[in-house]
């Protein structure tokens, strides 16, 4: 069919930021908000942030500051663009190669140390950039050169997480959303459904953790942003719900920056132990980690 234009609502900008005591003084126990967010990520903050911009009335909170959880302690990268190609290659599915359609503007290299995996890599990196790495021991010479073969050289998309959160914030808070970090939700608030006959999560009680003053807020919707800790929201709810969430741990270190130049990474994709690990660049050091270990689940650790 033909496009259909979508005009935006009628939404004012604030020329100044309330304060997050502003925020907080200004609201009135009576008030029913049209979404209430649990949460502090990039999730949390774009969920207010379409909500403002549709002239609805929304409400994020957050225990600790902003970014402080998911939304800040990545590798960096927009996407696992090398292993959804994996995927999409062994398992022929293409859903993994839609993950993939991204703007690229971070140069990796990943060394070969068998003659099979020179063209195994290039194959699945080809709908990358495909550049020869003919200099790869002049940018990471700690690679070994007596088992170095070649190198593939590709592009992908690297950007910084926690100022996008926080971009999300500013831009929801200017167009009059109400947000709170440093504010924790102490328990769920319900009322009697009628139709249903149960009852209803209607709000939550929150607790301002600088000031120990807790209040109450009142939304006609409740979204459960809060990442690995969302079986503990969910247990607020009914401690007899089961787990949904199994959550990974990752760590990624900080070391010189001599380890990486400024305009490359190094992806080492099979790693002794089966992992895949990134040196990148990163403010004029470097980072080193990988994600997706197995970790204990988080439903009875107290909800940040």
């Amino acid at each position: 069919g033909s496009p259909t234009l979508v005009e935006l609502p009628n939404v004012a900008l604030q020329d100044e930021l309330p304060s997050r005591q502003a925020q907080l003084t200004a609201l009135p126990n009576n008030q029913e908000f049209d979404v209430l967010i649990v949460g502090g990520g990039a999730t949390c903050l774009d969920c207010a942030l379409d909500a403002v911009t549709r002239n609805k009335l929304p409400f994020a909170v957050f225990r600790d500051d902003f970014s402080s959880g998911t939304s800040s302690r990545s590798t960096k990268l927009i996407h696992g663009g090398v292993r959804y190609l994996q995927k999409a290659i062994v398992k022929l599915d293409y859903e993994q190669v839609k993950m993939v359609y991204f703007p690229f503007n971070c140069t990796f290299s990943t060394a070969c140390e068998r003659w099979w995996q020179l063209p195994y890599h290039w194959a699945e990196i080809k709908m990358y950039d495909l550049v020869a790495g003919s200099q790869i021991l002049e940018l990471f010479p700690m690679l070994k050169r007596d088992k170095l073969l070649g190198a593939i050289v590709y592009s992908d998309g690297q950007h910084d997480d926690a100022r996008m959160n926080l971009a999300i914030a500013l831009t929801a808070a200017r167009y009059r959303a109400a947000i709170a970090n440093y504010t924790e939700v102490v328990h769920l608030l319900k009322r009697a459904d009628p139709q249903m006959g149960t009852e209803r999560v209607c709000g939550v009680r929150c607790r301002d953790v600088i000031t120990g003053q807790e209040f109450d807020v009142r939304a006609k919707c409740v979204i459960n942003a809060t990442g690995p800790f969302t079986d503990a929201l969910r247990k607020m709810d009914d401690q007899k719900n089961p787990n949904i969430y199994q959550p990974s741990a990752g760590v990624h270190i900080v070391i010189p920056g001599y380890y990486s130049p400024d305009n490359m990474g190094l992806l080492d994709p099979a790693t002794s132990d089966g992992r895949v690990i990134f040196f990148l660049p990163w403010e004029k050091i470097t980072i080193s980690g990988t994600t997706d270990t197995t970790s204990a689940p988080m439903s009875k650790v107290t909800m940040t």
